[in-house]
């Protein structure tokens, strides 16, 4: 896609910090670096997010994420990591081309903070049940 960052990426159209490549997949420091490695792991095909990525490509796309999530936490020494991905305008996707942030974490000052709440108490166990079931009739 022409107009597309990353394919600009893949291309060698603009530089990035590349710290992992393989004929189906990119992997880059984040310009952001919402934490020091902060890294982004994409298909090198334009695909805009998990819900056109099909089984092959995303199995060729995290397969080589434990390798770099080790990696990062080797070179600085991260205590763990976040593995966020946005799908959508509405989840907060500002590039719409699928990729994947690994978020070393450090401590608790380190600039990444989870904001999820809980809503455990909202849901009974029978709630739980019809809601899997929708979804496991949809995977038929």
């Amino acid at each position: 896609m022409s107009d597309c960052i990353f394919c600009k990426i893949v291309h060698n159209e603009l530089p990035s910090a590349k710290v992992y490549e393989d004929e189906h997949v990119l992997a880059f420091l984040d310009i952001s670096q919402v934490t020091k490695g902060h890294t982004l792991v994409i298909p090198k095909l334009h695909i805009d997010d998990l819900f056109q990525m099909d089984s092959g490509t995303a199995e060729r796309v995290f397969s080589p994420v434990p390798e770099i999530a080790n990696a990062i936490k080797e070179a600085f020494h991260a205590e763990g990591m976040n593995l966020l991905n946005n799908n959508g305008a509405f989840a907060g996707q500002e590039v719409f081309h699928y990729h994947l942030h690994l978020i070393p974490r450090y401590d608790h000052t380190d600039g990444f903070a989870k904001t999820f709440i809980s809503h455990q108490n909202d849901y009974s166990p029978a709630d739980l049940q019809e809601m899997a079931a929708a979804v496991r009739n949809k995977l038929q």
